[in-house]
């Protein structure tokens, strides 16, 4: 497969997703990113990176590593994670991962006397859930509710963005959150900064994407998690296109079948019909209705209807 020569870096890899939003250098991108999905109680104006890996009590707990771990500036936690493609378990990870910066909350002792922030797991996903193939909603915001569909927590919030959904053209752009996926989706395919993206945030956001300012290091950091990208997209593509030939095969072999199964059913009626007219004849010419039966197999019910 033939890729052409790009300027900015693709944010669906590892390197060019922390790149733009995991250095503190410039967080104010992420900080924006961040608002644009956010509710208004919990925008935030400033945070703080943490580590990224998550662990247990003890050193045989399981451990989490997320892409991106911060802290807003009223305690709120953020886990921001790219999923590049789909796989086992996801949302039982998804909740596991929120544990931990929950847990991270938790004082010593025997009394529990104090308040959590709010905690944001935000995903960003290179797929489609398959139970949402039906819809074209590209944002889904998940909070435990009760059973009258009323919110019961609201401090614990999972967003998830399936961005192969999003497919606004830049002419269709219309709020902050459509900028900033637009800028996802097309980053990497861009030659230049499209008028609808000329603002300050974005134009830092191609200024710290465009490949030409890395360093020799970053710029084979970044080679490496390209191709990484790229063989697991190809992988996945091959995958689809052998599910798709077996299911075409398959629907051949089903036609196949049912084809002869209509033409086992057409046959067994042109008998029958053939049999019926018989037993017609036979009748009109005063034969016994047991004789008739014996000529042609049909029933008593059957000739005494005819």
């Amino acid at each position: 497969m033939h890729y052409q020569k790009q300027r900015y870096v693709n944010p669906f890899t590892d390197f060019g997703f922390k790149k733009l939003f995991g250095e503190e250098a410039h967080k104010n991108l992420l900080i924006d990113f961040l608002n644009a999905l956010l509710p208004e109680k919990h925008r935030i104006r400033n945070l703080e990176y943490t580590k990224n890996e998550g662990s247990g009590d003890t050193q045989i707990d399981r451990r989490a590593v997320f892409d991106i771990s911060c802290i807003g500036e009223n305690g709120e936690r953020f886990i921001v994670e790219l999923q590049k493609a789909k796989q086992n378990f996801f949302k039982d990870r998804s909740v596991f991962y929120a544990t931990f910066p929950i847990r991270e909350q938790a004082e010593r002792g025997d009394v529990w006397d104090f308040e959590l922030a709010a905690v944001y797991c935000i995903g960003i996903l290179d797929f489609i859930f398959e139970e949402n193939r039906g819809n074209q909603e590209y944002k889904h915001v998940v909070q435990l509710k009760d059973q009258h569909n009323q919110v019961f927590y609201d401090k614990l919030t999972m967003i998830y963005l399936e961005m192969p959904k999003f497919t606004k053209t830049e002419a269709e752009l219309e709020t902050h959150t459509d900028k900033w996926l637009y800028f996802f989706r097309h980053v990497s395919q861009l030659a230049d900064i499209p008028p609808s993206l000329q603002e300050q945030i974005f134009e830092e956001a191609f200024r710290i994407a465009e490949i030409a300012q890395f360093t020799r290091a970053e710029y084979n950091s970044y080679e490496a998690s390209l191709k990484y990208y790229r063989d697991n997209q190809n992988t996945f593509d091959f995958a689809v296109q052998e599910a798709q030939k077996k299911g075409e095969e398959r629907g051949k072999e089903i036609g196949k079948e049912l084809g002869r199964a209509e033409e086992r059913e057409a046959s067994l009626a042109r008998e029958q019909a053939e049999r019926l007219t018989i037993a017609r004849n036979l009748k009109a010419l005063g034969i016994a209705p047991e004789d008739i039966a014996k000529a042609t197999g049909l029933n008593a019910a059957q000739i005494q209807g005819l």
